[in-house]
């Protein structure tokens, strides 16, 4: 059994993939600031017939993230797939003139380091099994910078380019790098930001594996 990982798991959708990948016979490893939250996620599924287990970790603290995943590598088997959807802190959500430095440092933090850090963490099991995919979901500023969100505007692009260079560059390896853009709110309802519509988008893309980017839905030109 492989495992896949949901770094930024919640109620949403990180719940909504893991329930789905749950149903394609992976193993569910939860990873989140809040310990108790992932736990009973994990009961959940475990009661349904899925392995899975909670770990925390916030992705500011690499140490944590790397212990996290690596005990869920141990626990629940080799990381097939991850996911890196954290959502954002309120201060990464401000108008260019409020935003500071140590704000921008703390998104780019947010953004990239922490998903370097979880690449860093499952990689070596990807290229051991000679296949994974590694899912980025983020919100419509990666694309088209806003001026009332600097924080995710400048980290998510920031992402954005390593993403892209992880999908050429791991390709050769038998791993797929894929970026879901979700413009506006996730919604539970909605017929394409439902967080289920969402999650089969996500399995479709791990199954897939073609292009690096797409859209929940078109974004206005």
């Amino acid at each position: 059994m492989t495992t896949i990982a949901v770094v930024g798991a919640g109620n949403g959708l990180g719940a909504a993939v893991a329930r789905r990948f749950g149903a394609e016979g992976f193993a569910v490893a939860l990873v989140s600031r809040t310990l108790a939250h992932v736990e009973e996620l994990a009961a959940g599924l475990r009661s349904g017939g899925t392995a899975a287990s909670g770990f925390e970790a916030d992705v500011r603290d690499t140490a944590s993230l790397t212990v996290a995943l690596r005990a869920a590598h141990e626990e629940l088997g080799p990381v097939e797939v991850l996911q890196y959807s954290p959502i954002p802190a309120q201060n990464y959500l401000r108008a260019v003139g409020e935003t500071t430095s140590a704000d921008l440092a703390e998104a780019v933090a947010f953004s990239v380091v922490g998903l370097a850090t979880s690449v860093e963490a499952v990689l070596p099991g990807m290229r051991a099994l000679g296949r994974g995919s590694i899912l980025l979901v983020n919100g419509g500023s990666a694309v088209r910078p806003r001026l009332a969100v600097t924080g995710t505007s400048v980290a998510f692009a920031a992402e954005s380019t390593y993403g892209a260079l992880l999908h050429e560059g791991l390709a050769a390896d038998g791993v797929h790098v894929g970026q879901l853009i979700v413009p506006g709110a996730i919604t539970p309802g909605h017929p394409t930001h439902d967080p289920d519509v969402l999650a089969t988008r996500l399995w479709s893309m791990h199954a897939g594996r073609e292009r690096f980017r797409e859209f929940a839905e078109a974004m206005d030109s």
